[in-house]
């Protein structure tokens, strides 16, 4: 889920003190990453609360933390604090398809019709005309609910937001909302980015194994992977400890920083409503393109990729980006936003040097920006690795 309300810097005064202590590192710290450090701190200084950020590289594990994980108290951000990952769910959902496809229990080219007859349909959509590998890739045309005005006047103005935040919203209702919108474009003819594609790649993967969504990705993955601080909370409001607050200005540049940390995320459902850390998205990422959890055929065609007009500069495959860095470095990986948290990881071809980074807040920021003081250094530069 990508809903980046502002890019809007605003000045905390508990954030003085905190940008002023040490970054909290785990692990071996090389000189590599001092570029790194600097820019998490560089994120607090234009605005963001707080940020956290984890490497594994060749020398190991290593975190830093800066700013404050609560306004309130003042409580220092933490390496180790939990945070929603929104559209980084994505990359987790493509997985277990493609295991499916590896599996032989459903093919990449299957109409989404034959899964879930009759819900693709309205205002020019048709779930005949569209493979599972247009929802995977965002080719599909298929409107995105988040477009919906009423949808976003509900859920992500300041006042729809705190009026609706524990609603509990049916993933086929979510569908329906988009299903009141003409397409964006006839299936296979441009890209656009459509979290209603992973609502339904969700249902799909229900559909095939007659289990929850959530359930295959946790025993397929999470269990298997030991990623100890991930969960798909369903309708479960809260975040589990350790984590601190999350905030939005709601896009209101300079305004005041509200608590959004509560919500029901099954407004996001298959596009994004997984809580993890940065330690575990590191685990998961190095898992995934290390080919651990894909044989090496479905692994080449999560990362054939399509051109996202929007950002010369990215390209998207099923889940699963590339972006070439100003530095000419490729990265692959997925960003993820929600109201509150904004969320990035990156990882070279081969899986063996990744990064996940969180600024608890979504106003200011670039997390790219911290990718690429990571992966441009001299020492850490890695191929495009296609």
């Amino acid at each position: 889920m990508r809903v980046r309300t502002a890019v809007a810097g605003t000045a905390v005064l508990l954030l003085s003190a905190a940008l002023a202590g040490p970054a909290l590192a785990a692990g071996p710290a090389p000189g590599a990453h001092t570029a790194t450090r600097a820019a998490v701190r560089a994120a607090v200084a234009a605005g963001v609360p707080g940020a956290t950020a984890t490497v594994r590289d060749a020398h190991g594990t290593w975190s830093t933390a800066a700013g404050v994980g609560d306004l309130r108290t003042g409580r220092p951000r933490s390496a180790h604090d939990r945070y929603r990952v929104a559209s980084i769910t994505k990359t987790f959902v493509a997985t277990v398809l493609l295991q499916l496809a590896a599996e032989d229990r459903l093919s990449l080219d299957d109409p989404v019709d034959t899964w879930l007859p009759g819900l693709v349909r309205g205002h020019g959509h048709d779930g005949r005309r569209i493979s599972l590998r247009r929802l995977l890739n965002h080719t599909s045309g298929i409107r995105d609910y988040l477009t919906d005005d009423g949808f976003r006047r509900d859920h992500f103005t300041k006042d729809g937001f705190f009026r609706h935040r524990y609603d509990t919203l049916a993933p086929r209702d979510l569908v329906a909302v988009a299903m009141r919108h003409a397409p964006a474009f006839a299936p296979g003819a441009s890209w656009g980015y459509s979290n209603t594609n992973y609502v339904l790649a969700g249902l799909v993967i229900e559909r095939v194994t007659g289990r929850p969504y959530a359930t295959e990705v946790t025993r397929r993955i999470i269990t298997p992977l030991r990623l100890t601080a991930t969960s798909l909370p369903g309708t479960r409001t809260g975040v589990p400890r350790p984590s601190g607050r999350a905030y939005s200005t709601f896009g209101v540049p300079g305004g005041p920083a509200h608590d959004v940390t509560a919500l029901n995320p099954s407004l996001a459902h298959a596009a994004g409503e997984m809580i993890s850390d940065s330690a575990d998205l590191t685990r998961f990422y190095g898992a995934l393109l290390g080919g651990r959890l894909l044989p090496p055929r479905r692994l080449r065609e999560m990362k054939a990729t399509v051109p996202v007009k929007a950002a010369p500069g990215v390209r998207y495959g099923l889940g699963l980006t590339d972006t070439r860095l100003a530095c000419g470095t490729h990265v692959w990986g997925h960003s993820g936003e929600i109201p509150g948290s904004v969320s990035e990881a990156a990882a070279s071809a081969d899986g063996r040097h990744t990064l996940a980074v969180n600024f608890d807040g979504d106003w200011a920021g670039d997390t790219t920006a911290v990718a690429e003081k990571e992966f441009c250094q001299p020492e850490t530069r890695v191929s495009a690795g296609r």
